[in-house]
């Protein structure tokens, strides 16, 4: 099966116009567990189109919540933290502001009562609400009612739109996670199981979206990359795995298998062009990443770092 390695670039499509798009993440700590997503919206904040990230991390420490926004240029960059349950409880509803190239940029929040279900993001019982110029750019969460009647801004004109979420989760044999691959529909629930170990003579894996195992992959020492095409609610998902560091990994502590889930079916290799998904490590030990995507017909993609945990 046609196949292009993605430890530091995944294929996806793009046009002839990019948009170059940056965030800088918390690197994972060796010796703690931290789960964490990424979110990557497009929104007008302060007057433009801008790329904005929204990064729930966990660890057995602390909780957070940190927004960041590109400037124009995409060169340098605008961030706010948010203690998600710092020891106050007060503080778990509150309100910010900074300034983003001499606007001032606003953020709601009320946490006081999330729900969650093993991620570090809330899935219930909570907004996050990004103003802008007295618009409403980025709103999270389902208390929407309750965001804009405290905020006293009006809906922006255009939604922001979600490109890609990313995602890193610990377990021992089974990961799971969510996406919306259609805005129009409900969230679907992703399950990856594995049978792989030092006791095991045939490694296996299993994809399953909704209950419905999708894709059985057998001989996973020989098939540890790959890609396949299945259909999600009679739509197409392209599904592309790489679980090399899961079966091959001489360190003590194994890399993470890398899954990446996105909606439409596979393009022929001559309608195909590269957008690079690429990680740096800067000397402080965080992590860059960013991508070229397209403004006007990219399509959400879910890029998933599974870490195998003893």
């Amino acid at each position: 099966m046609a196949f292009r390695a993605f430890r530091s670039q995944s294929v996806l499509s793009q046009g002839s116009h990019n948009l170059s798009e940056k965030t800088t993440e918390e690197p994972v700590p060796s010796k703690v567990a931290q789960s964490t997503v990424t979110c990557f919206y497009q929104t007008t904040v302060a007057g433009f189109w801008r790329n904005v990230s929204i990064l729930w991390s966990k660890n057995l420490m602390n909780h957070s919540l940190h927004i960041t926004i590109d400037s124009v240029e995409g060169e340098s960059q605008f961030s706010c933290k948010i203690d998600v349950k710092p020891w106050n409880f007060w503080s778990r509803k509150g309100y910010k502001t900074f300034e983003v190239e001499g606007s001032q940029v606003e953020v709601y929040w009320d946490l006081r009562g999330p729900k969650f279900t093993g991620s570090p993001e809330p899935v219930s019982d909570y907004y996050v609400a990004l103003v802008s110029d007295e618009e409403v750019v980025l709103l999270l969460g389902d208390y929407k009612k309750k965001a804009y009647k405290r905020t006293k801004s009006r809906p922006a004109l255009v939604d922001a739109r979600l490109l890609v979420k990313k995602e890193n989760v610990f377990a021992k044999k089974s990961f799971t996670t969510k996406a919306k691959f259609d805005e129009m529909r409900k969230e679907n629930e992703i399950v990856i199981d594995s049978l792989t170990g030092s006791n095991t003579n045939d490694p296996e894996m299993w994809i399953s979206i909704d209950g419905i195992v999708l894709l059985h992959v057998k001989n996973l020492q020989w098939k540890f990359r790959g890609n396949q095409t299945v259909m999600v609610d009679k739509q197409p998902v392209q599904v592309l795995w790489d679980v090399h560091d899961w079966l091959f990994s001489g360190n003590s502590v194994s890399g993470p298998g890398l899954f990446i889930f996105k909606p439409g079916p596979a393009e022929a290799e001559s309608e195909k062009e590269d957008v690079a998904v690429e990680g740096s490590e800067s000397d402080d030990g965080s992590v860059t990443y960013s991508s070229s995507l397209n403004s006007t017909t990219f399509e959400f993609c879910l890029v998933l770092y599974a870490y195998k945990i003893e």
